[in-house]
């Protein structure tokens, strides 16, 4: 199966005070420890993948800090750091950008009046779907998108300001590689979801849609059973991970590693 492949990782366990995060359920508060438990066999499965690790200290001022894919779009051609459309987490960049000019020397940056968050962006080997939402907007959309063509790559708008079960695109696509997505109901038919080939979760495994691929293997949540069966028919190699805690902060498995070719 052939897809992008991956080396390294930027990771960031979740500090003292991941429970004052944003959110927009209203779930139990999330239990650190058994959160700092799920980060740490998360981790662990990006290892097995292959990838090597740049695991960063908590920041206790920065709750939503774990989920360190919203500060940056890495790609196999530069990365460009975010401008997050909550003002609460605008600090997480410049915390992260040390990490990232490690790799990436010519770092690029999004500008005022744009905001955007990692998480509205799916890189499908090459061709990016950028979500427009409560997070992303249009300006900060256009601005990712003449970054990426002026590099040689490509991309599409999906705009889902209008729906109120995801808070960013990738809550709802994944790229599993092979020209393929992962992808909720709701967005099944999307015109710029056309040229792939769709694997569709069940109504009830919605939350199964936000998985991981990494080399050889394809993280997913544990609880979806159906999902599950159908990657593994489909020749995929599932990592099955407990993501009970992220899921009450509005996160997913791809929120919690910046992962760099």
């Amino acid at each position: 199966m052939a897809s992008q492949s991956f080396a390294h990782a930027i990771v960031r366990p979740p500090g003292p005070t991941f429970a004052q995060g944003l959110t927009r359920f209203d779930l139990d508060r999330p239990n650190l420890a058994l959160a700092r438990a799920q980060w740490e066999a998360y981790s662990r499965a990006l290892e097995t993948c292959g990838l090597t690790l740049t695991r960063l200290e908590p920041l206790t001022e920065f709750p939503d800090s774990t989920f360190v894919e919203d500060t940056a779009i890495v790609t196999a051609r530069g990365a460009i750091v975010s401008r997050p459309g909550a003002p609460s987490r605008s600090g997480e960049v410049e915390a992260i950008r040390p990490a990232l000019l490690a790799h990436f020397p010519d770092l690029a940056a999004i500008g005022a009046p744009g905001t955007l968050d990692g998480g509205d962006i799916c890189d499908a080997d090459g061709h990016f779907l950028i979500g427009i939402s409560a997070r992303t907007n249009p300006e900060g959309a256009a601005q990712l998108q003449a970054w990426l063509e002026a590099r040689g790559d490509t991309a599409a708008a999906i705009d889902i300001r209008d729906r109120s079960d995801i808070l960013h695109l990738k809550s709802g696509i994944s790229y599993l590689g092979d020209n393929r997505l992962a992808v909720i109901p709701a967005l099944a038919d999307h015109q710029a979801l056309r040229r792939f080939e769709r694997v569709v979760t069940a109504p009830d495994e919605a939350y199964a849609a936000n998985c991981v691929r990494v080399n050889e293997r394809v993280l997913i949540a544990a609880g979806f059973p159906g999902f599950e069966a159908r990657l593994t028919d489909l020749g995929y190699r599932p990592i099955v991970l407990m993501m009970s805690e992220f899921e009450k902060m509005d996160g997913g498995l791809s929120c919690l590693s910046l992962r760099i070719p």
